[in-house]
């Protein structure tokens, strides 16, 4: 991988899962999860190769844009892989255009997530869609046969159907789509660097907008919401694959997992390798720490969190000026810091709410 890029494709199933099941005593989940390792590498090379072409050819690879509306209108399709390891001869099962939905139960989910993110962008920031310039979201469902994982790949989402043994549908679950959806954001605002604590920002950004699209489609407020990611495409009442509210309690005691290992506090920041078998330098591990800071932010300030703390985080994330593709914790809670103070005063409940957010998280 060209290391100045840091283009690995996003998934929401953090490396350390995957690794997990590999040293499974049961064959079965230890071949399926080789398999998804493999294919992850192929799909990361289309996205390093994608990452390194110009405007005007991830124009021509993206969807072709639809002939433009005086008001943004959504624009989806929605295919099927048919359980093949490729999306050249995909099916589609439905688009914009289409009179009714599809029968497909997974079609149905990336569907109804899919226009819920839209309406989330729209509605409350007056974004166009992922590129705010009116890309059609493709979404690719039955990817691969048991694949475990749920991807942006730097132009289209790709969900896989599960083992079913330890994992479900990835498409189950409306924050897992809101997170990967997000990344397509990041990637056309900040594009924060997918490595190290610019990478863990990137990934906290995705679960922050992702449970928040949860809760606004769900009319969840703060104290009603669980702050559960993946609570769904991990099998199991007890289980999820991340908690916002508690890091590091996602899931305990799993009889293949082991163990949620998520800091919430920078007392517990995780020092990994900044290789791909070292998750970036551990982007998914320490992504927790932000997550809570954010979680107490929002809580503070009660209500419904995407109406304050979700517009100071959007705020931030597409401040290209003081957000740069490098930024650390610290360099977030400033600019959050002074985003809450200008949209609501420097001695505002939302400005302390933000401050409180990140002193509990102990990053300074």
């Amino acid at each position: 991988m060209c290391k100045n890029h840091f283009s690995p494709i996003q998934c929401i199933l953090p490396p350390y899962l995957t690794d997990k099941l590999v040293d499974s005593e049961n064959k079965n989940l230890s071949k399926i999860a080789v398999n998804t390792k493999f294919r992850s590498f192929r799909l990361r090379s289309d996205r390093e190769f994608f990452k390194d072409t110009s405007a005007t050819e991830q124009a021509i690879l993206c969807a072709v844009a639809k002939k433009p509306t005086k008001v943004p209108v959504l624009k989806m399709e929605v295919y099927s892989c048919n359980r093949k390891a490729s999306t050249t001869g995909a099916t589609l099962l439905w688009s914009d255009t289409s009179p009714k939905l599809p029968t497909d139960k997974d079609a149905k989910n990336v569907i109804n997530a899919g226009s819920g993110t839209w309406k989330f962008y729209y509605e409350l920031f007056g974004r166009n869609s992922v590129d705010n310039l009116g890309l059609t979201i493709q979404q690719y469902v039955h990817y691969d046969k048991k694949y475990d994982n749920a991807f942006w790949d730097g132009r289209r989402m790709i969900f896989g159907d599960g083992d079913g043994t330890i994992f479900g549908s990835f498409t189950t679950d409306i924050d897992v789509i809101g997170h990967e959806l997000t990344h397509g954001v990041t990637q056309y605002e900040a594009n924060l660097e997918y490595h190290l604590q610019s990478g863990a920002l990137n990934e906290s950004f995705s679960d922050v907008f992702g449970i928040l699209i949860k809760q606004r489609m769900l009319n969840q407020d703060v104290k009603k919401s669980n702050w559960l990611i993946g609570e769904n495409v991990l099998l199991g009442n007890e289980y999820a694959l991340r908690s916002m509210k508690e890091p590091g309690t996602g899931y305990r005691n799993h009889p293949e997992l082991g163990d949620d290992p998520q800091p919430a506090t920078m007392d517990g920041f995780v020092k990994l390798p900044d290789t791909s078998s070292g998750d970036w330098g551990g982007v998914h591990y320490n992504s927790g720490i932000p997550n809570f800071a954010f979680y107490v932010a929002a809580f503070n300030m009660g209500g419904f969190a995407w109406e304050k703390a979700g517009k100071i985080w959007y705020t931030a994330l597409t401040d290209k000026t003081n957000l740069k593709k490098n930024a650390s914790f610290s360099d977030m809670r400033k600019l959050t810091i002074k985003i809450a103070g200008q949209l609501y005063g420097t001695k505002s409940l939302e400005a302390k709410a933000v401050t409180d957010g990140w002193n509990a998280a102990k990053v300074k």
